[in-house]
């Protein structure tokens, strides 16, 4: 072997008795971290969600070192290729205003919702899911998952939901697309009937409802392999279990603070309670 290397027999024994540098240690360490925490999430986290738990497990590294340890472990999060679906021409109709206008940040939960729907393939054909998301916390706060796109079967089925699990009080912003769903007549006389303000996005501008399209997005990206579903059963569980077992309750959000929506509502509620502790502590000794 010396021979062939051209070194000394003394080079080489010395070589192969040499320990690893403490820098190709911590690298190891920390990349055995990462690929827990990379298969924990299915492939779904690429290096910045990483190098945020990284972060918040008190990890001190760069996103730029485990962006490299990744690439060097080939380590590459899934990515599913947008499908192009055909305009409906509008009919003539007079839609509701955006009240949005591309301003997606809100101070507190039940102000606005935001939804759409989108097209899941199996190999028996599509699944057509709806969501209904509060933009407070990017939570997807009911959805419908269904075989056709009747009123009733997608739009309507998760609204109820979504009415049922939150009871919004007043001054709700119901906004989306330009879905003829959305724009019935059924579901325009639900939307009056509990006083719920409709916003509708300019034609043909999916930057709009870019807080709807961006959950179906991340949705098809960590959900969805390069095969589509086997059957439509299939689809509608792992749907199920990514939305309401993982992206809810696990998932972590950029635009959350690094937090799930869960947990991001919880810390609202806490930080809420804390500033109705103080105000009443003050009064008292006000009072007193």
């Amino acid at each position: 072997m010396a021979k062939a290397l051209n070194i000394t027999r003394d080079s080489y024994y010395k070589w192969i008795k040499r320990k690893q540098s403490k820098r190709k240690q911590e690298n190891e360490l920390l990349l055995s971290r990462i690929r827990y925490i990379f298969y924990l999430h299915k492939k779904r986290y690429g290096s910045s969600r990483i190098y945020a738990k990284l972060l918040k497990e008190n990890t001190v590294c760069s996103r730029r070192r485990v962006a490299k340890l990744m690439k060097s472990a080939n380590l590459v999060s899934i990515r599913y290729k947008r499908h192009r679906y055909p305009k409906n021409n509008d009919k003539p109709y007079k839609y509701p205003p955006n009240l949005l206008n591309q301003n997606f940040t809100v101070d507190s939960p039940d102000k606005v919702w935001v939804s759409d729907i989108t097209y899941i393939p199996t190999k028996e054909g599509w699944l057509y899911v709806t969501t209904i998301i509060d933009l407070f916390n990017r939570e997807v706060v009911a959805h419908s998952r269904s075989y056709d796109l009747k009123t009733e079967n997608t739009v309507i089925k998760a609204f109820n939901e979504a009415i049922r699990k939150r009871k919004p009080k007043e001054n709700l912003i119901f906004h989306s697309d330009r879905g003829v769903q959305y724009h019935s007549e059924a579901f325009r006389n639900i939307l009056k009937a509990f006083n719920i303000t409709q916003s509708t996005s300019g034609k043909g501008n999916c930057y709009d409802n870019a807080a709807a399209e961006s959950f179906f997005k991340t949705l098809k990206s960590e959900l969805l392999s390069k095969d589509a579903f086997k059957t439509r059963k299939e689809a509608k569980t792992k749907v199920f279990e990514y939305i309401e077992a993982y992206y809810n309750k696990r998932r972590i959000h950029s635009t959350l603070n690094w937090c799930s929506p869960k947990e991001y509502l919880e810390n609202y509620y806490k930080n809420a309670d804390k500033g109705e502790e103080n105000t009443h502590q003050r009064e008292q000794k006000e009072a007193v």
